[in-house]
């Protein structure tokens, strides 16, 4: 679980589109199969880069991959935002005396796009990525991510 809270308590971030930008590393994976079968049921919207994941390559083997993930409004919170992504832990070398493999995963970027009303930009997620439909106007802005839940 991602979760991304912008501006002060009280502010209202209804006309914002937001999304986490992260790569994950080889010991762990996106099930590009299981992540089909959330989208066809609007449970996750995500693009995975490259769209090719090889779910039987052991890590030593695997190369990591950038996630694009759309978060959607937190309905408890009108200036937060959360998503959830299924990740699967890859298949490591043996290890001598060591009981357990460590997997870093660093923190995603967070991009932002804020609308008012009264313009006509529009800040979209596509299976591409993420465009915005006057680029004079609406610009994806990268934040500092404070606190991430994992």
């Amino acid at each position: 679980m991602v979760k991304v809270e912008l501006g002060v308590v009280g502010e209202d971030a209804g006309g914002c589109a937001v999304v986490a930008r992260t790569r994950l590393p080889p010991g762990i994976y996106v099930d590009p199969y299981e992540l089909a079968s959330l989208q066809r049921h609007n449970l996750t919207k995500v693009v995975l880069i490259p769209d090719v994941v090889d779910v039987e390559a052991p890590e030593y083997l695997a190369t990591d991959h950038l996630v694009l993930l759309y978060m959607e409004p937190d309905p408890q919170c009108s200036h937060c935002f959360r998503a959830a992504l299924p990740v699967h832990g890859r298949y490591h070398r043996p290890a001598e005396e060591s009981e357990g493999a460590l997997v870093v995963l660093k923190s995603p970027e967070v991009l932002v796009c804020c609308c008012d009303s009264e313009s006509l930009v529009t800040c979209s997620f596509g299976e591409r990525g993420i465009t915005v439909g006057n680029s004079e106007l609406g610009i994806w802005f990268c934040v500092s991510l404070l606190e991430m839940e994992l």
